[in-house]
């Protein structure tokens, strides 16, 4: 397995020429909405990888090494030795339309040699646990899913998915990876503080949050965020929501994706079920860097040794709003796991697809750091 990277931009063309990726098997893309939509890179990217699937998104920041940059694209070229890899890509209208189109999709890649599913996905019209549900659903616990949803910086606006020569809103594509020789390891982890009073979910529908204990959730939020609340629901992603099943299970972390005033309710990347317990988070930038390098050795676990050629890297906005200038602190962290040669590739996202370690249930996650190392020995 051998990966290189590369950066695009409409200004400078590329940053070095990819000539020796010519034979690459899968990009990478993750790139600045607005130049995504402009597709003036769709040309050059195809005539230097012209037999690579090519698979991608918007994001609100791409990892490109331990840089983090905004402009322009980041791809990361893939070849393999001797494994498959296919992708497949489905419309997705709203929320409700999540787990068949996950479903959809593990059936379309599914073979006896699959070993893992990257998924990425429009960030606004979706329900990230039905989306993993829909696809776990069909994959059955042996096959590894990771991935995360698109983003638009921390405007909310639109989200593109790259399949090929398709740029688009509203689409989920699922990317196969077929073949025994595969190594992949994944995990996730976060680093926010709890505070507050724990509260009860006692009204909600999917990942639409109507009321905590028996109050509207939008007001309490409102409450807590004090003059950040005009910045709804952007404000939100410094304080995002801990929700746990019940007080047995681990908390996952949800961000909020849109608010509706009228009706006093807040909408998130996933579930928020209904008889849950959920307290707000705030951020402790130390430990959001310690959580980037805990799931990067957890992630490296499963490799047995082997050198990953490649990492890749999915972060929430969230992180970013917190961290700013120290930013690439967290990925210097990964850096310092996985060690000098392996190529890491990644962006900012809207939500996380992964489980925390490697055996565990594969969860959508927000406020995370995700790596997935890959390695073909």
């Amino acid at each position: 397995m051998r990966t290189s990277q590369y950066r695009w931009s409409p200004q400078d063309g590329w940053s070095a020429s990819p000539a020796p990726s010519r034979e690459a098997h899968w990009l990478l893309v993750f790139g600045n909405p607005d130049v995504l939509r402009a597709r003036a890179w769709q040309g050059p990217v195809r005539e230097a990888f012209p037999s690579a699937l090519i698979t991608g998104c918007s994001t609100a920041g791409e990892i490109a090494g331990t840089q983090v940059v905004d402009e322009g694209l980041t791809c990361t070229a893939v070849t393999f030795r001797q494994s498959r890899v296919c992708a497949h890509v489905t419309p997705i209208q709203d929320a409700g339309d999540s787990f068949r189109a996950g479903a959809w999709l593990g059936q379309q890649v599914r073979s006896n040699e699959l070993v893992h599913v990257v998924v990425f996905s429009d960030g606004l019209r979706v329900n990230g646990s039905d989306l993993v549900r829909g696809l776990t659903s069909v994959l059955g616990p042996d096959v590894g899913v990771t991935g995360g949803l698109s983003a638009d910086g921390d405007r909310f606006r639109e989200t593109l998915v790259v399949h090929e020569d398709r740029c688009e809103p509203g689409l989920v594509a699922a990317v196969g990876l077929h073949g025994p020789a595969l190594r992949i390891g994944c995990a996730s982890l976060g680093g926010w503080d709890p505070f507050g009073p724990e509260r009860l979910i006692t009204r909600s529908h999917g990942n639409v949050l109507h009321e905590l204990d028996g109050r509207s959730a939008l007001s309490l939020y409102e409450t807590y965020l004090g003059e950040h609340a005009a910045g709804l629901p952007a404000s939100a992603l410094r304080f995002p929501l801990s929700v746990r099943a019940s007080q047995k299970e681990r908390a996952v972390v949800r961000t909020v994706l849109a608010v509706d005033a009228d009706a006093g309710t807040m909408t998130f990347a996933g579930d928020v079920p209904q008889g849950a317990y959920a307290q707000l988070m705030r951020a402790n930038v130390d430990r959001l860097v310690d959580g980037a390098a805990g799931a990067a050795r957890t992630s490296y676990a499963p490799l047995a040794g082997a050198v990953p050629s490649l990492a890749l890297l999915i972060s929430c906005v969230g992180r970013r709003l917190v961290l700013q200038q120290r930013i690439e602190e967290e990925v210097e962290a990964v850096r310092e796991v996985v060690g000098p040669d392996t190529v890491l590739a990644g962006f900012y996202s809207y939500g996380e697809i992964s489980p925390f370690t490697p055996t565990a249930r594969c969860e959508l996650h927000n406020q995370t750091m995700t790596v997935t190392t890959f390695s073909e020995p």
